[in-house]
């Protein structure tokens, strides 16, 4: 008789990111589903003003992504301080493509500036020698979970009074030499996608400490509306002139704007969240003590990610850079890969196909960005992942240098 053998079953894949559905969480979506109101309201409100809080800020925004936050916030410098069409914004050459992409949507000009190969984020000393007449701001991205560092970023800007608006799309609930992310630029824009921080399926928020600003950065997602009307219990207080005023002014636009609204329900979520968030975070840094420690050994091959010092770091991810010059850096993502284990590439930008095509091959201007380009790439470290898929992991890795040891 034949006899057939089968082949074990494939293993679950560790991704690089996780979600989980609480009891809390649900019980937050059904009181905005009772409640009849799934347009911003009451629970937007206090998640908008509890991570403005928890990031130093006294004012906060909620839209429908992280992008849609960097787009209000460029196009409301840009409204504020009259900036022209081509007028610059300095962005690190590694990032999500988000980033250069919403100065391009402005009708501006990203100008790229090389980052740092230890820490990923934009080098500071690289900053002023990309400025010209026409910089009006930077863009610095706390990459990771990781904070830039801040102290010389702020003098570069204070002495060429440039603006400075935070990509904190990965990074939330740290600081950088005690002082939160989010801070301190003109505004910090975050993003609460699937595997962020912060969870709600889709969304992002804008903080400031600025009064002007929240009001045009409230009116560019409501697609430019006049600010007297932007939530639709904004007149539930008015009377006699003052409510006709504001129902004149209902469908009044003032600006050209967006539709970047976010519900209450992706507030919901985030709430829920919010409230588990130390012990999310506390887990975060169990897992990646875990690889720190059994990935210590390989450092001669790997770049294991640390933090600042100064900083804390959050741990959005686990990026790793190959220091092996005889290890190809997609031989051990392929390895991976086959063994169930998802990753990412370094969040590549200059290389990508539309930089190229738009700018030209830029790796001899920013070796730092492209040698990244080459031999990073990042897996996962989130709170869904348990021990024993950490151990996993590790022995991949090892079962892969065993050769190079």
């Amino acid at each position: 008789m034949d006899t057939q053998i089968i082949a074990p079953p494939r293993r679950a894949q560790i991704g690089v990111g996780g979600f989980r559905i609480t009891a809390r969480a649900k019980q937050l979506v059904m009181e905005v589903l009772d409640s009849n109101r799934i347009t911003a309201g009451p629970k937007m409100a206090r998640f908008e003003n509890e991570i403005a809080a928890l990031h130093g800020c006294e004012y906060g925004v909620m839209c429908n992504s992280g992008t849609s936050a960097l787009q209000i916030a460029l196009a409301a410098l840009k409204e504020i301080y009259s900036w022209q069409g081509d007028d610059e914004v300095l962005v690190p050459a590694v990032t999500f493509v988000a980033t250069s992409n919403v100065v391009l949507y402005n009708n501006l000009k990203p100008v790229f500036v090389d980052v740092e190969p230890r820490h990923y984020c934009i080098d500071p000393t690289k900053i002023e020698e990309r400025i010209t007449p026409r910089t009006r701001a930077i863009m610095p991205v706390h990459l990771a979970g990781q904070p830039c560092d801040m102290e010389p970023i702020l003098r570069v800007a204070e002495r060429y009074n440039l603006r400075i608006v935070e990509d904190s799309a990965e990074t939330m609930f740290v600081s950088d030499k005690g002082r939160p992310v989010g801070s301190f630029g003109d505004v910090g824009c975050f993003s609460t996608y699937a595997a962020h921080m912060i969870t709600t399926g889709v969304g992002g928020l804008c903080t400031t400490n600025d009064s002007e600003l929240i009001v045009m950065l409230k009116s560019l997602m409501n697609h430019g509306r006049d600010s007297i009307y932007i939530r639709i219990d904004d007149d539930k207080n008015a009377r006699g002139e003052d409510l006709f005023q504001i129902a004149n002014s209902r469908f009044s636009f003032v600006l050209l704007g967006h539709s970047f609204r976010a519900t209450e329900m992706e507030a919901a979520l985030g709430l829920a969240q919010l409230e588990e968030r130390e012990e999310l975070c506390a887990r975060r840094q169990q897992v990646v003590a875990r690889l720190h420690k059994g990935l210590g050994d390989l450092e001669e091959h790997l770049q294991l990610p640390r933090p600042r010092p100064g900083s804390d770091h959050s741990y959005m991810f686990y990026p790793l850079t190959i220091m092996n010059a005889h290890v190809n850096r997609d031989d051990l993502v392929r390895y991976l890969e086959d063994h169930a284990i998802e990753t990412r590439y370094l969040l590549p930008l200059i290389n990508q196909p539309i930089y190229r095509q738009l700018f030209g091959n830029l790796d001899e201007q920013f070796p730092v960005a492209a040698r990244l380009n080459r031999d990073s790439f990042y897996i996962g470290c989130h709170p869904d992942i348990n021990d024993e898929d950490v151990d996993y992991v590790i022995e991949r890795f090892h079962h892969f240098f065993r050769s190079y040891i």
